[in-house]
């Protein structure tokens, strides 16, 4: 099968997270739809609501572990300056318990912020794939494309011309007979649907003109879709790069308010991100106090937080204005969140906060001392044991030595030299003892 690519999203977890908020993206559509205003627009915005009010608990809790970090960080670089230059096992030993000890204090885990990212990941992955792929999680904007998908399929070429479409390379690389297994349409379908959902305006004309024994269908798809697409007046499945092309050679002349409305989705996606950007908290940077190392990272995340609104820019000027306004959307959102998190953490007694934990560390630490003392109390009892065992063996040895050299000793006195024998078994019987001997000093 030469299909690369269906229309849900498969991959490992990000796939299972898709099709969970795509249950979300589709309940949202379809009372929108119910009260008479199906829009993807609007759908995308209360979609970027619902989920980043679903995140709250996790956003929290990172901004939580930020500002503990803030007031612990000093800390840690003073132990840091202590063993600047000790790189000696104890040293680097001893260092790292007091490390811990302030990570216990503050009760925060040193992969705390990393676990919290790792969760979110696939989430944000899986929310780009529901925006980029509605068709594939909305049942009414996959219907859509019907009858017009069904009625392309059975055209001759129809896979070869569509394939020379700008995104379809994503989607297909050749299609063969052999897709239509048992008569199993559905695939065929869905690749046909993930080219077309990605189509300009001038390609869904250029299959009109191909075929017209479907342009009424394209033309009914095309109300359709851009009915759903519209959002003030942009059609957000068209790229902003697009939009501004289309504006600027229309043939009553340059629509400058259709270009101004392009550009302002990427405009205003840089600046969200970067008004969400200044509202994080910022690592402080001590040169001073702080490790080299620490330094570099600081100075490397100014600089991402920096070119994070630029590259929102180019990202939202060329893939669809209904990726772009998903970022907009999501920027204001976290802003929003942002300033009453802030809040929220600024009503909090940290130092109390502090106080609790150092008090669990201390238990903590408490219940481990007594769990290893404990342990140790059986490792000596289980020593003590094998010890006694190895010193009734060897008293044993011991007493056997005597009758074992009688024999030497007898055909020693005829004159016989089979004496060396005898030497030997105690040489080892002594061995054996003095081995006990100074184990048990110990």
């Amino acid at each position: 099968m030469n299909l690369i690519f269906l229309t849900q999203n498969q991959t490992f977890i990000i796939g299972w997270v898709a099709k969970l908020l795509g249950l979300i993206m589709n309940g949202i559509f379809e009372v929108i739809d119910s009260i008479g205003i199906p829009n993807v627009g609007l759908a995308i915005i209360l979609f970027t609501v619902v989920v980043n009010l679903l995140m709250m608990p996790l956003t929290i809790k990172q901004q939580k572990f930020s500002k503990l970090s803030a007031k612990m960080n000093p800390e840690i670089q003073a132990i840091q300056q202590k063993y600047k230059n000790k790189r000696d096992n104890d040293s680097m030993m001893a260092q790292n318990e007091e490390i811990q000890a302030v990570y216990a204090k503050y009760g925060v885990s040193p992969s705390g912020s990393c676990v919290q990212l790792l969760i979110q990941m696939p989430i944000l992955f899986a929310l780009y794939r529901v925006i980029y792929s509605m068709p594939a999680y909305v049942g009414k904007i996959k219907e859509a494309f019907f009858p017009l998908v069904d009625n392309l399929i059975v055209q001759a070429g129809s896979a070869e011309f569509i394939q020379g479409f700008k995104n379809a390379g994503m989607y297909l690389k050749q299609f063969t007979n052999d897709l239509f297994v048992n008569g199993d349409t559905t695939y065929i379908q869905n690749t046909y649907i993930d080219v077309l959902n990605k189509a300009s305006t001038a390609e869904f004309s250029s299959i009109a003109e191909k075929f017209p024994s479907v342009a009424n269908d394209v033309s009914n798809t095309m109300e359709l879709l851009n009915k759903y697409n519209n959002f003030l007046g942009i059609n957000i499945g068209n790229s902003p790069s697009f939009t501004v092309g289309q504006g600027w050679h229309a043939e009553g002349g340059v629509q400058w308010l259709v270009i101004f409305g392009a550009l302002a989705i990427p405009l205003l996606a840089a600046l969200t991100q970067w008004i969400n950007v200044k509202l994080m908290p910022q690592a402080p940077s001590n040169s001073s106090s702080a490790s080299d190392q620490q330094n570099s990272m600081v100075q490397s995340m100014k600089m991402m937080n920096m070119m994070m609104p630029i590259m929102s820019a180019f990202f939202c000027y060329t893939l669809p204005a209904g990726m772009g306004l998903y970022w907009i959307a999501g920027s204001v959102v976290r802003s929003i969140q942002q300033v009453a998190i802030n809040r929220h953490l600024d009503k909090m007694d940290f130092d109390e906060i502090i106080k609790k934990n150092s008090v669990k560390s201390a238990k903590k630490m408490e219940k481990l001392k007594k769990n290893q003392e404990r342990i140790n109390a059986y490792a000596n009892m289980n020593t003590k044991g094998i010890q006694s065992k190895a010193n009734i063996a060897s008293d044993k040895t011991v007493q056997s030595t005597p009758v074992q050299n009688k024999p030497a000793q007898n055909k020693t006195a005829k004159g016989t030299n089979s004496g060396s024998g005898s030497g030997n078994i105690t040489s080892k019987a002594n061995l054996v003892r003095q081995y006990n001997e100074k184990n048990n000093r110990k």
